[in-house]
């Protein structure tokens, strides 16, 4: 068994040195010409609150840290952030079905409010992307607002996002 111990050992080390050739594309485009913003407006307090809690998964802007050079790490965040993209991406929402922006809002609302977003292994990392109540309820309400100005602007049947059968 000693005699399998040392070649798996260095075999293990040549594979995690061979995984740091492998460099998933970064989320660093920072293109804001259709973010959310540029259709409503987000006040200061709540976008720095989105900031710091929201936009490395939910923007075209990711603040990596410096663990994210290392594999596998950057493998799983390159995936986490991917499919945060892919739920509520900020920074393309504005060009959205109108339909898709106010359920999304209405997501931000539910999740924010169960306290399922920010993601727990997100905040563990990041502890100051953990949510006080006051913050909670910053983003509850931006959100509701947003919702509101899409009810005032647009007919209550386009707000209902239909299924494709």
């Amino acid at each position: 068994m000693k005699k399998y111990l040392k070649p798996a050992l260095y075999a293990l080390l040549a594979i995690f040195l061979l995984a740091q050739f492998i460099r998933p594309a970064k989320n660093l485009s920072n293109d804001q010409s259709r973010h959310l913003s540029t259709k409503y407006p987000i006040p200061a307090e709540v976008e720095s609150v989105l900031k710091v809690a929201c936009y490395d998964c939910h923007s075209n802007y990711t603040i990596y840290p410096w663990y994210a050079w290392v594999q596998p790490v950057a493998a799983w965040l390159a995936n986490h952030v991917n499919e945060g993209k892919r739920e509520l991406n900020f920074s393309e929402l504005a060009t959205r079905r109108i339909a898709v922006q106010n359920k999304k809002m209405e997501e931000v609302i539910e999740l924010v409010r169960e306290g399922e977003m920010p993601l727990a292994s997100y905040t563990w990392v990041h502890r100051d992307a953990m949510l006080s109540q006051e913050q909670k309820d910053l983003l509850i309400n931006w959100a509701q607002s947003v919702m509101d100005t899409l009810s005032a602007r647009y007919p209550a049947d386009s707000l209902v996002l239909r299924r494709n059968r």
